[in-house]
């Protein structure tokens, strides 16, 4: 398959600074900031650089190309006769474009001020996800309304859409929010049939006077399709899917044992503790390992993971296809991993029985789950099992026949559950959010197609290894913080003060007193998820919760994680399948290497834009996968139609009522259309629809029978219909023969 790239900028891990090194005198983006600032007035090159004190044609053009670059990075502008601006001094808001279908849109600030409506007008020049600088003109219900002062950068180079033709022009309807058509020439067509998906290269982008125009350069295929729906997210989100020959033969020549002479390098030898993996039935790379005793009145936590920074150094071919990907992204019928596999499923993989290079937190947990001391170090291992979640929860629970299998390592998961218990304890003490949201498994057939979708189920052997690799994470932070080394913290900030209204006022309409402190305090929040937790509709309301939130994000300034109740939390327990906790290995291996401080390669600029880089890289993998498990979603349900679930009415509006099936968590709409002979209107809040004749009502929360109607794979919708008693009689011997007809014809 074709090599994909990111549209946007690669981003090096070496240090850098806001401009490129000369050996000659060149100002920085703060200097010449500052100088903006100064001078108080919009000011041209000419007059700007001897200010700066640049002269000569090597530094005069070195100072355009860090001003160029500036401006294409929204902290400058450039007024119509050439002049630098401070986008402050000219009342414009630098952000990203969020579409929508009908043709409006948002921009959505970089410095997290209230997001700025974008008429239709506004959007007819933008695509979904272009960074631009806006200015506020107006207000509308309460939203500054703004118009469009420049477009600081195109989001991408291609789109994913349909194919289709009218009065003898060819266009492509691109698939998801954005609500333009590219203009597809004859010639430019690449022999695309009407109706199927395509994958365009942008010609020429959007303006306010013309369409965009594009060029076919992929035939993906027929809508609707099981088997394109990744193949389809994969081009649609520019996910890279195939490694560069550099890179494959990199990572193929460490081999697929660990050197000798490796692990002897400083290393502390733990292979004879019985340290084991415990993943999902699926898993395919294993990074974490652990291992407890009893030590004292608590116990001895080692949480071991794979080092994968002995292998994956900076500036190598490895490391800039990892910063490229950021992260694994993960579908029901395949991985994009960050890593080759002779790495992330080899060499760098926990496997039982095998010698592995790691990196451990050597933690002493207190009875009360306090983490009294921990070092960091780099050690040999040894994984003496490769368990399962459901294997431990048994061993847990005493089924004998896995008992007798793994007899040898009982009492080292007796000792994992007295650690876990302990933790627990710790967690719900500080106020940690309880949001264990109902989630399930698309498994798929040999042949491609989807053979179930089946809840998944928590168990405390899911929790045991969750608490242990947060305190690992816990001691990572505070490591980093404590030797200032410059690094990633994952962050998470309180809510934003609209979004909690909104779900304070829902909650107040059920009756549930929210606090003012609940925004700022998880512990508050958590109460109110324990009073709603025996109520039908806990599974909605905390989605409400969650959508309530900030979104968690990697910055070098540590500011907390909100939902997790703790003050500080760094990702180290996943180097293989995420970037920032790769960083923050390095950071602590250059301590325990005994380096200088001062030779780190990494500042904290560097982090910013590293940081920066991954948490965006982290929205676009997790789009993807919720893009791809929709669409299997609906594509299960297609030869479920005419058939009766049972539901929960998930969500209320003036057009119908969102209900999700019990059994398989699959959301869909009830129009209002649909509904019995009456003129229906959203009350109290939004959380009933009642008929204005009949005073037929239905609430969030409430338990419903639908029928499936209508199936779109490609726009990821269904339509039910609530039915009753009645009307079940009498459709279900029509749906039944329908059922048996179409299984007939297939």
């Amino acid at each position: 398959m074709a090599r994909r790239r990111n549209a946007g900028p690669r981003t090096g891990g070496a240090r850098t600074s806001g401009t490129r090194r000369y050996n000659h005198s060149v100002p920085d983006a703060t200097t010449i900031l500052d100088k903006l600032e100064a001078h108080g007035a919009p000011i041209g090159f000419d007059e700007l650089a001897p200010l700066l004190e640049v002269s000569g044609e090597r530094a005069s053009r070195a100072l355009r190309r860090n001003l160029q670059k500036m401006a294409a990075a929204g902290r400058l502008l450039i007024n119509r006769k050439g002049e630098f601006c401070l986008p402050a001094k000219i009342g414009v808001t630098v952000g990203v474009v969020s579409a929508h279908p009908d043709g409006f849109g948002f921009l959505i600030p970089e410095e997290g001020d209230t997001d700025i409506f974008l008429p239709f007008q506004e959007m007819r020049q933008l695509l979904d996800g272009d960074r631009v600088a806006v200015r506020v003109t107006g207000s509308s219900r309460g939203k500054p309304v703004g118009n469009v002062v420049e477009i600081l950068k195109r989001a991408k180079l291609t789109a994913v859409g349909h194919y289709r033709r009218e009065h003898g022009v060819g266009f492509v309807v691109e698939a998801g929010r954005s609500p333009h058509h590219f203009i597809v020439p004859n010639h430019h067509r690449a022999g695309a049939n009407p109706g199927e998906l395509v994958k365009v290269e942008i010609i020429e982008y959007p303006s306010a006077q013309a369409e965009a125009q594009g060029k076919v350069i992929k035939v993906l295929g027929a809508p609707g399709d099981p088997g394109l729906i990744t193949d389809v997210a994969i081009e649609q989100y520019e996910l890279p899917d195939a490694f560069p020959e550099a890179v494959i033969k990199q990572a193929n020549a460490f081999g697929a044992e660990v050197r000798e002479a490796d692990k002897q390098e400083s290393r502390e030898d733990l292979r004879d503790l019985p340290l084991i993996t415990i993943d999902g039935a699926d898993a395919r790379d294993f990074d974490d390992a652990v291992y407890a005793e009893p030590a004292g009145e608590g116990w001895r936590l080692l949480v071991a993971i794979a080092d994968v920074s002995h292998y994956v150094r900076p500036d190598s071919p490895l490391d800039a296809e990892a910063i490229e990907r950021g992260t694994s992204v993960y579908f029901p019928d395949r991985v994009l991993p960050m890593l080759p596999e002779s790495l992330s499923n080899g060499l760098c993989s926990l496997r039982p029985e095998v010698d592995r290079l790691c990196m451990v937190c050597d933690m002493k947990v207190a009875p009360t789950g306090r983490v009294t001391r921990s070092r960091f170090y780099r050690g040999v291992m040894r994984s003496a099992a490769r368990m399962t979640y459901e294997q431990v929860d048994e061993i847990h629970r005493g089924v004998p026949p896995i008992r007798d299998k793994y007899s040898r390592i009982i009492p080292q998961i007796d000792h994992l559950y007295g650690v876990f218990e302990s933790l627990l304890s710790a967690r719900r003490s500080r106020g940690a959010l309880e949001l264990d949201l109902p989630e399930v498994r698309v498994e798929m057939g040999e042949g491609g197609d989807i053979e179930r979708i089946v809840p998944r189920t928590r168990t405390d052997a899911h929790r045991l290894i969750e608490e242990c690799m947060i305190a690992a994470n816990v001691e990572a932070g505070r490591f980093l913080g404590r030797e200032r080394l410059a690094s990633l913290y994952r962050v998470h900030d309180e809510p934003d003060i609209d979004r909690f209204e909104n779900l304070r006022n829902l909650l107040q309409e059920l009756g549930f007193k929210v606090p003012d402190q609940a925004r700022t305090d998880s512990k508050q929040l958590n109460r109110i998820l324990a009073e709603i937790a025996d109520r039908p509709d806990f599974a909605v309301l905390t989605v409400a919760v969650l959508r309530s939130l900030s979104q968690a994000v990697y910055q070098p300034d540590n500011i907390g994680h909100f939902g997790l109740g703790l003050s500080t939390y760094a990702h180290f327990t996943s180097p293989i399948r995420r970037y920032p906790d790769l960083l923050v290995h390095r950071a602590i291996g250059h301590w325990v290497d005994r380096r200088k401080p001062g030779a780190f390669r990494y500042d904290n600029a560097d982090m910013e834009r590293l940081g920066k880089t991954c948490s965006t890289l982290e929205r676009r993998a997790e789009e993807a996968a919720r893009h791809v498990e929709s669409r299997y979603k609906c594509a299960y349900m297609q030869d479920r139609v005419g058939e009766v679930f049972a539901g929960t009415v998930t969500g209320v509006t003036h057009f119908g009522l969102f209900v999700m099936i019990d059994e398989l968590f699959i959301d869909g709409l009830v129009h209002v259309t649909s509904l019995a002979n009456d003129y229906y209107h959203a009350e109290h809040g939004g959380l009933r629809l009642t008929g204005e004749r009949t005073g037929t009502s239905y609430g969030l929360g409430d338990s419903v029978q639908v029928r499936v109607v209508r199936v779109d794979v490609d726009e990821a919708k269904i339509d039910f219909a609530l039915v009753d008693d009645a009307t079940e009689r009498r459709d279900e011997g029509r749906s039944g023969r329908s059922r048996r007809r179409r299984r007939k014809q297939g």
